[in-house]
């Protein structure tokens, strides 16, 4: 019994992307527990689909955190690149369009990572101040860009690129997701750039001691994570079909927590992006259930900070060697 205590003890503390799973699975029967209703194709093709956009929003924080950064622009530059998305679309049916919002999308989320690259590790501001500050600013910007009011709708055959289901559970975006995964996960595991990402993340000092620029990927890091919320945002407007002001802010918070449910720790030096995806599957079931008990978001918001705390206080106490 003693050893089984153990084992079990040990795999709750070492386990991050095993223990996600776990509880995503207890959640969602939970949830089943108090709706029978939820257990339906439709319910699991939408968590698949809301997960597989928080994944996307996730992969740029990911890289910025291991790199011991942190960005709190994320959603707000998801709500400003979906309000881009819609108003250039504008409901109309000429894929040409969709390919003007990818680009300015991907120009705005660029243009968006680079000012909190530049500040955060040029100019050396700490960063969750930056990024913060920037979160404000681009949430003005949707308002005066908007004055408050939707600006536009999807593509249908962009959203239905998106929310088709096959087989009735399995969403069609399930495609831009494993793209994007595909590639974040190759990144982090077989590339130069990916190592030099957790090596300044582990040891900044270190690390340009080997000759790697610091500044130069930090910078790139949030460029990327810019990029990445951006293409989550187009997404995103694609699932909603249209976008308002404020629609995707919460995935700010859930992006870090998602990232730290899979094992990133904040300090830098250590994560992957497949514990990444474990974490976006947890925050999205957890959403739900939290969703079953009709609370405000507000309160939701208030209950991904706890959980936030409790995660770092029970998963970040390791340090990475600094000097």
């Amino acid at each position: 019994m003693n050893d089984l205590k153990i084992k079990i003890k040990y795999f709750m503390k070492n386990n991050q992307i095993g223990m996600a799973l776990i509880i995503s699975a207890l959640l969602f029967a939970t949830n089943v527990i108090l709706n029978p209703s939820s257990l339906n194709v439709n319910g699991i093709g939408s968590i698949i689909t809301l997960t597989l956009i928080l994944m996307i929003a996730s992969a740029g924080q990911t890289l910025v955190i291991i790199s011991d950064g942190i960005d709190m622009s994320v959603g707000a530059t998801m709500t400003l690149t979906a309000i881009i998305s819609t108003s250039i679309m504008k409901s109309q049916e000429d894929p040409i369009l969709v390919v003007y919002a990818l680009i300015a999308v991907l120009i705005v989320g660029a243009v968006i990572g680079l000012l909190n690259g530049l500040g955060a590790a040029k100019i050396g501001l700490p960063p969750l101040i930056i990024t913060l500050s920037m979160s404000n600013v681009v949430t003005r910007l949707q308002y005066v860009y908007t004055g408050g009011q939707p600006t536009g709708r999807a593509s249908e055959w962009f959203t239905k690129s998106i929310t088709y289901r096959h087989f009735g559970f399995l969403p069609n975006g399930l495609i831009y997701g494993v793209v994007i995964f595909a590639i974040v996960f190759y990144v982090l595991k077989y590339t130069r750039y990916g190592q030099q990402i957790f090596l300044i993340g582990n040891n900044k000092r270190a690390a340009e001691l080997t000759g790697i620029k610091s500044t130069k990927i930090k910078v790139m890091n949030y460029m990327f994570a810019g990029m990445l919320a951006g293409f989550a945002g187009l997404i995103g407007a694609g699932y909603m079909n249209f976008t308002m002001g404020g629609a995707f802010e919460s995935y700010t918070i859930m992006s870090i927590v998602a990232v730290v449910v899979g094992g990133t720790i904040l300090s830098g030096g250590k994560g992957s992006y497949v514990g990444t995806l474990a974490g976006a599957l947890l925050m999205v079931v957890l959403s739900n259930s939290l969703a079953v008990l009709k609370l405000s978001q507000s309160v939701k918001d208030i209950i991904m900070g706890i959980v936030l705390i409790l995660l770092l206080a029970a998963y970040n106490r390791e340090k990475p060697v600094r000097q």
